[in-house]
């Protein structure tokens, strides 16, 4: 049996199964998804990890850990804690108990910093979001967070420009030396939080907007990124869409997207946001579920599974249904692997066919391509043919004749009632 966020080779693997078994396990468990001959020739690949953002919905407690069990029971590996607007006290107890499952299960947790910051501001509202930001830090160190992901905010009076993203960049430099600081505390610490001792501290994630008035488009986030060790982009993949009027719309766009990172900070890891959105004049309105938005996943799913095997990939469902979608995305990576080793076989088939017949696989492919023309030819001339009218029978010929010699009857009591009315016509007026 599969183990849960296990990497398998094939030589693990029981070989009585038949191919689809262990593919539909391997693909639930999230393992050497990606890698077309992967799983073949026992080749390690990094997995695509999903969760939901938050507690499921469907889960019956409200704590972080009993949102884990059910996460983890529906075949998902990851999840980010929302601390969007504040970090309480009294919360720490079961971020801690979290921390500790997640260190014994290998599950990946993850937190979201707050939402509203004012990192571009003044004085008093920077050190206000800083205060917010060093909660959230501390948070992430008692649930053992493998990435912070936190905001910018307004562009305030400093406009776009390289003065914006230099303070920017200043900021966070800031943030990866105290998340530092507060990995590297006190040996006193390690058996209440063992993570510390062998672990690296968490990676920043700088999120990039949706709407052009804040600080964040996808060049603004790369640029300090770049410039900032420590931190990482989050894509942010409706807010990409909202602010490219719709951009991400085939498996290319994708395709273009991974590269465009890959070559400007040179990174294999990507930590995504993956949800519907609603966007109008360049800008995000608001989270839709991803069947009721033009942001479709089976292109991205298709990308994982065609060109993404140099993918380090985590994917956090920020959908209103939350788990449901993370579940929908995983059903698309299925069908999609499906897709491609059907292809495969095909390929496989015109091979071995082109062999026995001695001919190249070019040319099975080109008779393929003619018999398949004949018969759509064939086909649509049958359609074309006129249907001849049905001739009338000759008891159909007598039945109408007999309605044609059929006299009308005369109502006599109908015709006294009309002059019955005659007489009660002074009584009108």
């Amino acid at each position: 049996m599969l183990l849960h966020n296990q990497r398998v080779k094939l030589s693990q693997m029981n070989p009585t199964l038949p191919i689809s078994t262990p593919f539909l396990a391997i693909l639930r468990k999230g393992v050497n998804i990606g890698q077309p001959l992967g799983l073949f020739y026992g080749e390690w690949v990094m997995p695509v990890k999903l969760g939901p953002a938050g507690v499921p919905l469907s889960c019956k407690g409200r704590t972080i850990v009993e949102g884990m069990d059910d996460i983890i029971s529906l075949g998902l590996e990851t999840m980010e804690v929302q601390t969007v607007r504040m970090v309480a006290p009294q919360h720490f107890e079961q971020y801690w108990q979290a921390g500790v499952l997640a260190h014994k299960t290998d599950f990946e947790m993850n937190i979201h910093g707050p939402y509203y910051a004012e990192l571009l501001g003044d004085r008093l509202q920077r050190n206000r979001s800083l205060a917010k930001v060093e909660a959230a830090l501390q948070a992430a160190k008692t649930i053992n967070a493998r990435h912070v992901t936190l905001h910018t905010g307004h562009y305030g009076e400093m406009g776009r420009g390289q003065a914006a993203n230099e303070q920017v960049a200043s900021v966070f430099k800031g943030i990866v030396k105290r998340i530092h600081e507060i990995w590297q505390d006190d040996d006193d610490e390690y058996p209440v939080f063992p993570w510390l001792k062998d672990g690296t501290p968490a990676k920043i994630g700088v999120e990039n907007s949706g709407r052009q008035e804040l600080w964040g488009s996808l060049e603004e986030i790369l640029e300090v990124v770049n410039h900032v060790e420590g931190t990482i982009p989050v894509l942010n993949l409706a807010h990409i869409h909202a602010r490219g009027h719709g951009r991400l719309r085939t498996s290319e766009d994708y395709g273009e997207l991974f590269d465009q990172v890959r070559e400007s900070i040179g990174t294999k890891e990507f930590y995504c946001h993956f949800s519907g959105v609603e966007h109008r004049m360049g800008n995000a309105t608001h989270y839709t579920q991803i069947k009721k938005s033009d942001l479709n996943f089976e292109p991205l799913a298709e990308f994982i599974i065609e060109e993404g095997s140099w993918l380090d990939m985590t994917i956090i469902s920020d959908s209103p249904l939350l788990e449901h979608d993370a579940m929908y995305m995983v059903q698309n990576i299925e069908r999609s692997r499906h897709r491609q080793l059907e292809r495969k076989a095909r390929e496989d088939r015109r091979r071995a066919l082109a062999a026995q017949a001695s001919l190249s696989p070019e040319e099975m492919a080109s008779r393929e391509a003619e018999i398949a023309a004949a018969r759509a030819k064939d086909a649509l001339a049958n359609l074309e043919q006129p249907t001849p009218e049905k001739a009338e029978t000759p008891k159909e010929e007598k039945v109408k004749k007999a309605d044609e010699k059929k006299p009308a009857k005369k109502t006599e009591e109908n015709n006294d009632d009309l002059f019955d009315i005659e007489e009660d016509d002074d009584d009108l007026f």
